[in-house]
């Protein structure tokens, strides 16, 4: 800003008119004394000088003495508090929001969608009894206490048996020592009728067969009759009714016959019944048993015993009760003394008996 001085105006007749030579200006007329120069106002805080209506200092920015100014504080004092202040405030709230951020991270926001779906047809519940512990109906127990009943089509439990199934197991009958193990054979039923020689009509016992050796059975052949007269005697006791064993029928002696089945027991048993099978009913049969190391020689040797007397065997299947059930025996005997007159034939085409299978049952 240009500071302007002003001087006071010359009085008449004081002037010197300047010297058109030199270009001085004029100086003061001698003799007067020059005029005092104002004095300059400077800054109260920095001490720089103001000019004539400065009311403020322009390098402190502190009021011009006497101004409205100089009561009040300096600007810059009051921008530099006023920007410290804001400065400070700022980092408070940075280092706020720096907490915060760190110590509770954002929580992950999870949408999940569920579809809605149509309700079930409505159908009319069965009313059911809630059963409650301790015995009795009701939607209460003891003391009141309310139960839970079952939700609508909930499946009930299945039903444990509280006492296991144990299965039944059949104990096989004991076998005798010395006895030989027997075979089961399907009881039959014969017509009823009288006992004659010693055999059983109507219904049989159901027993166990005597289990017999493959080879227990053999011919017996005490008058040495032709070999080739005799079937094969395992065929009687293979358990098949559609086998036998046969005797040739001599028509020069028919219908008398001498010959038998022959049964090897392999240890002495009690037995009580033999049953007869065949397919030439009408023969007459008899029973024997014997109780030696040896077969005996001939059918009239005492070591033979009668197990039964002589019988017709008129039907196809015929059951003999044996007598001395008691006894043990070796050996037993089906003797055949008689042919039935269908099985006599001629010299040129001679008959034969036919033993089918033989079944023997140990006493009881």
């Amino acid at each position: 800003m240009a500071t302007l001085l002003v001087d006071s105006p010359a009085q008449p007749g004081e002037q010197t008119p300047p010297d058109a030579s030199t270009g001085a200006p004029a100086g003061p007329p001698a003799g007067s004394a020059p005029a005092p120069e104002p004095a300059q106002r400077g800054c109260a805080k920095c001490g720089a000088p103001l000019v004539a209506g400065q009311e403020w200092c322009l390098q402190c920015g502190a009021g011009a003495p006497g101004s409205l100014g100089a009561s009040t504080p300096s600007w810059h004092s009051t921008t530099a508090i006023l920007g410290a202040t804001a400065i400070l405030a700022l980092g408070a709230l940075a280092a706020a929001y720096a907490a915060l951020s760190k110590s509770s991270p954002k929580a992950h926001v999870v949408t999940t969608t569920v579809a809605l779906l149509a309700p079930p047809a409505a159908t009319a519940p069965t009313a059911t009894t809630p059963i409650t512990p301790g015995g009795g109906t009701g939607t209460t127990g003891r003391g009141g206490a309310v139960k839970p009943a079952l939700p609508f089509g909930a499946i009930k439990p299945p039903k444990i048996p509280l006492k296991a199934l144990t299965p039944k197991i059949t104990i096989p009958k004991t076998i005798t020592p010395g006895s030989t193990p027997t075979a089961t054979t399907p009881a039959t039923t014969t017509p009823a009728g009288p006992v004659t020689g010693g055999a059983i009509n109507g219904e049989e016992p159901k027993q166990t067969a005597v289990l017999l050796d493959t080879n227990a059975a053999t011919t017996y052949n005490p008058y040495n009759y032709p070999p080739t007269n005799f079937g094969d005697p395992s065929l009687a006791i293979d358990g098949d009714t559609t086998t036998a064993w046969t005797a040739q029928v001599i028509p020069s002696t028919a219908p008398k016959m001498a010959e038998g089945l022959l049964i090897d027991l392999k240890a002495t048993q009690k037995l009580s019944a033999l049953t007869l099978i065949t397919s030439t009913p009408g023969m007459t049969v008899q029973v024997y048993g014997a109780n030696a190391h040896t077969v005996p020689a001939s059918i009239t040797d005492p070591a033979w015993i009668r197990l039964s007397g002589p019988l017709d065997a008129k039907k196809k299947k015929t059951r003999i009760s044996l007598r001395h059930s008691g006894k043990a025996f070796s050996f037993i005997t089906l003797w055949i003394s008689k042919a039935p007159k269908s099985a006599i034939g001629t010299e040129q085409a001679p008959g034969h008996v036919s033993v089918n299978e033989v079944e023997l049952f140990p006493a009881s």
